[in-house]
C-alpha cells in the first residue's frame, strides 16, 4: 500500500508512527507476487477439479499421507505439513472420508489423538491424477523459468516460509489453532 495523501488527524499529542510504506518497486513485486499465487492456486485447483474432482488442497493431503510411512499420519502432524488449521484439516479429511480415499484410526497411545490413513483407492486416485497435475505445474512454473531462476525462487519461498514459522513456544501457526 503506498503511503496516503493525507494521515487522518489522531487527537493524540504523541506523533504516531510513520509506517514503513512499500515502494513503487516493492508495490510492483508485492502485486506481481499475489497475483501469481493467486492465478497459480487457481489454475492448480481448475486442473484437480476437472481431472480428479478434489480441491487442490486436498491432492496436497494425499501427496503428504502417500508420502508417509504406511500411508499414515497424526491428524496434528498432518495439519503441519499441510501448513493449514486443524479445523480445515477436519474438514478436508472428512470429505476425503466421504470419497473412500481416505480413513482415520484411532491412535492406540494417545486416546485423543487420530490417525489419517489413505486407503488403496486414495493411492490409485493419486497415482492416476499426479502426471497431469505434475504437467499443469510444470507448464505453470517451470516451463517459464530459467534453472537459475527456479533456484532463485525455492530460496526466496524458503526464506518467506523460515521468517512465518517461528520456533518460539507460543507463535501463531495455523496448525497450532
Amino acid at each position: 500500500m503506498k503511503a496516503p495523501a493525507s494521515a487522518p488527524a489522531t487527537g493524540s499529542t504523541a506523533e504516531p508512527q510513520e509506517p514503513r510504506w512499500l515502494t513503487d518497486e516493492e508495490q510492483h513485486v508485492w502485486r506481481s507476487f499475489m497475483e501469481g499465487v493467486t492465478l497459480l492456486d487457481d489454475h492448480l485447483d481448475r486442473q484437480l477439479q476437472r481431472d480428479a474432482g478434489m480441491p487442490h488442497i486436498y491432492y496436497g493431503l494425499l501427496v503428504k499421507l502417500a508420502e508417509a510411512p504406511r500411508r499414515r499420519l497424526r491428524m496434528t502432524e498432518l495439519a503441519m505439513l499441510a501448513k493449514i488449521t486443524r479445523s480445515r484439516l477436519s474438514h478436508a479429511v472428512a470429505r476425503l472420508e466421504k470419497n473412500g480415499w481416505v480413513r482415520r484410526e484411532d491412535c492406540p497411545d494417545d486416546k485423543r489423538g487420530q490417525f489419517a490413513v489413505l486407503t488403496d483407492e486414495g493411492y490409485e486416485v493419486l497415482r492416476q491424477t499426479a502426471p497431469g497435475h505434475v504437467e499443469a505445474v510444470r507448464q505453470a512454473v517451470f516451463d517459464r523459468l530459467s534453472p537459475e531462476q527456479q533456484k532463485s525462487l525455492g530460496e526466496i519461498m524458503r526464506i518467506i516460509a523460515e521468517g512465518l514459522q517461528p520456533a518460539e513456544a507460543g507463535a501463531d501457526l495455523p496448525w497450532l489453532r
